[in-house]
């Protein structure tokens, strides 16, 4: 999964796509790279961020969700909004990318009734207060504990299992031993019986880490995202597409020439 922040404001890459024709053509660049689908956002969830209107928000990503259609290219809506997530599945999104996990109201009734994938997120707190302090009785047991609930609540508004998708949520509202934690026992979460999804591309655990700033983070965040795939994750949200690709290739040859 390739991100697209139609922001002026996202943490990674803040201002550089604000623009439609500059999203779309970052678009063509990591369809070109090898994505499979491409996460559009037109609201920072960083840390600290601002919140955006829906007229705002709809305005920034509507358009570029149009381009990938007429492309014929699948593209996921990265909203806690339910009027955005409509007027996303109206335009033609095939995922509803939520790190709310569905609690706005309205938010169920607004992805209920079609057959669009969703992806529930983990997060403690809200972006403008997440990284105060968190704190868990068990990281991987609580988190697993609340993606089970919002996965319940989805059931029962007519939600099918097949359709839903779990994102342990790195960095919302996690310190960075919750994130390692999580990293090393992606597999747990098999236990819910969806695809999981991992987010760690450039994120501020990666440069605690290492030091390095959030531009220069690509090592860290390909190394980040091969560990979560080879731990279980199914689907990787990842800035640097062909980087990524490129690593789980030579991860994947191996696998193939020792099974045969």
């Amino acid at each position: 999964m390739g991100v697209i922040n139609v922001t002026p404001d996202s943490f990674s890459d803040g201002g550089l796509y604000h623009s439609t024709d500059r999203a779309v053509e970052h678009a063509k660049l990591l369809i070109e790279e090898g994505a499979d689908i491409l996460d559009i956002g037109g609201e920072s969830t960083r840390p600290g961020s601002d919140f955006v209107c829906v007229e705002e928000e709809l305005s920034r990503v509507i358009p570029v969700i149009q381009a990938l259609v007429r492309m014929n290219f699948p593209a996921s809506i990265d909203t806690s909004k339910p009027q955005v997530m409509q007027q996303a599945i109206n335009a033609g999104v095939t995922m509803v990318n939520d790190v709310n996990a569905l609690r706005a109201p309205g938010a169920l009734e607004a992805v209920a009734n079609n057959e669009t994938l969703i992806c529930l997120m983990h997060m403690q707190g809200q972006p403008s207060n997440m990284q105060k302090n968190p704190q868990y009785t068990d990281v991987v047991g609580d988190v697993m504990d609340f993606l089970q609930w919002r996965m319940d609540a989805a059931l029962t508004a007519g939600i099918t299992k097949d359709r839903l998708v779990v994102d342990p949520g790195f960095g919302f509202g996690k310190n960075l031993k919750h994130n390692l934690q999580l990293l090393n026992r992606i597999c747990d979460f098999k236990k819910l019986g969806v695809p999981i999804l991992a987010g760690l591309s450039r994120k501020s655990m990666l440069g605690t880490i290492t030091g390095n700033e959030v531009g220069q983070r690509v090592h860290e965040s390909v190394a980040a995202a091969l560990l979560a795939a080879v731990k279980g994750a199914n689907i990787l949200r990842v800035h640097d597409v062909k980087a990524t690709k490129d690593a789980i290739a030579v991860y994947n040859a191996m696998i193939d020439a020792t099974s045969k």
